[in-house]
């Protein structure tokens, strides 16, 4: 991996330090070129008439998705954002009053709140995994809860938002299979960082394109696996993308997983997430991989060390989300003082983590994510301020 290189690739190295791409990476000059450049012949050509003649280059998208998935292209769909491809997903179980949703105690605020919306009005009901010691979920007693719950569904949240957590994804998609339950794998946080595919055994995967995947906000995917297709799994509320008005009271969905799209695509937004896949599979998701988790373990070194910091992290093998707890901060404050010094990193509330920062009797935590075009060196500058910043703030 040329470092150099990909950080000459990427404009914004140039003005800042950026250690939030958990929340939003910086695109690599080609991606934005890539949208731009969409924008541009629609504003010269027309909507209608630029998605016709670029037909052939928008559908690049699937086959480059596939090929990180490592799935078929008629087993992905384009949206416009993980928890739009969550709830398209969520939305296609078919539940009936008393079924069960079997999630874990780390999953992401906004499944919590879908899974709750549909305990309101359908009567489902929600049953958590408890962890393992070292947080992640706790594979025995997923098994005997499925055993003894018959869930509808088991939702997992690959990593969550705030404790650098990997849970083990294709050992519950191992359990899974031998049950009759669905498994949707929300993979927001970790596709673009770590290998995800289509061998979790997931019936969906769902993930976003502005984090580390490189890519524009406002865009995303789902993954359909062919089980899920050849049952007749649909969206709640498709329209003519995904199915054919065939009589008066009838249609017909696609075959594909673009049953789950709509008409209406931002097709600027698809050229940029393809030239977002493609720039990562140049490179290599191993590789990707490996190098973040050298830049999270030599920043996790430093934190350890610190007086008046706390990691927060969970988990054997943490990813690139370093979260930490520190004395006398109030964490807009503490967020501000960085980007007043050009280091942009996050902060997480409890709100986004209820039953996680319960248990660790916290209000907040500092969030820091590198990603693989980071360096050393913008980590040590990261230190030096933290190192200030009780005086400063």
């Amino acid at each position: 991996m040329d470092i150099q290189k990909i950080r000459r690739e990427t404009t914004g190295c140039e003005q800042l330090i950026h250690l939030n791409n958990a929340g939003a990476a910086l695109m690599p000059a080609v991606v934005a070129a890539a949208i731009r450049d969409y924008i541009t012949k629609e504003e010269t050509g027309g909507g209608y008439e630029t998605a016709d003649k670029y037909s052939a280059e928008l559908s690049e998208f699937y086959p480059c998705m596939a090929q990180l998935l490592h799935c078929r292209s008629e087993n992905i769909a384009f949206t416009t954002n993980a928890t739009d491809s969550f709830n398209r997903a969520l939305s296609a179980i078919p539940f009936k009053q008393g079924d069960v949703i079997l999630t874990t105690e780390n999953d992401y605020p906004s499944n919590f709140i879908a899974f709750i919306s549909l305990q309101k009005r359908m009567g489902i009901e929600i049953v958590t995994v408890r962890n393992t010691s070292s947080g992640e979920t706790d594979l025995d007693d997923l098994e005997q809860k499925i055993k003894t719950h018959q869930p509808r569904l088991v939702a997992v949240t690959h990593v969550p938002t705030s404790s650098g957590l990997v849970q083990p994804a294709a050992a519950i998609g191992n359990i899974t299979k031998r049950y009759d339950t669905l498994y949707l794998l929300d993979a927001c946080q970790s596709v673009g960082q770590l290998a995800v595919d289509a061998t979790t055994g997931a019936d969906f995967i769902s993930g976003t394109f502005r984090k580390f995947l490189r890519g524009p906000r406002g865009a995303g995917f789902l993954y359909v696996s062919d089980k899920a297709l050849q049952s007749g799994l649909e969206p709640l509320f498709p329209d003519l993308r995904g199915a054919e008005w065939t009589g008066i009271h009838a249609y017909k969905h696609r075959e594909d997983a673009k049953r789950f799209e709509d008409w209406e695509t931002a097709y600027a937004l698809m050229a940029g997430s393809t030239a977002a896949v493609k720039y990562l599979l140049d490179i290599g998701i191993q590789e990707v991989q490996s190098r973040n988790a050298l830049l999270a373990t030599y920043l996790r070194d430093q934190l350890r060390n610190m007086p008046g910091i706390q990691l927060q992290d969970k988990g054997q093998h943490p990813c690139s989300i370093i979260t930490f707890s520190i004395a006398n901060q109030e964490p807009e404050s503490f967020k501000q003082y960085f980007s007043a010094q050009e280091v942009n990193i996050y902060t997480t509330a409890r709100s986004s983590a209820i039953i996680d920062f319960t248990q660790k009797g916290i209000e907040w935590v500092a969030r820091v994510s590198p990603h693989y075009y980071n360096t050393e060196a913008e980590i040590d500058r990261f230190i030096q301020l933290l190192t200030s910043s009780g005086t400063n703030v």
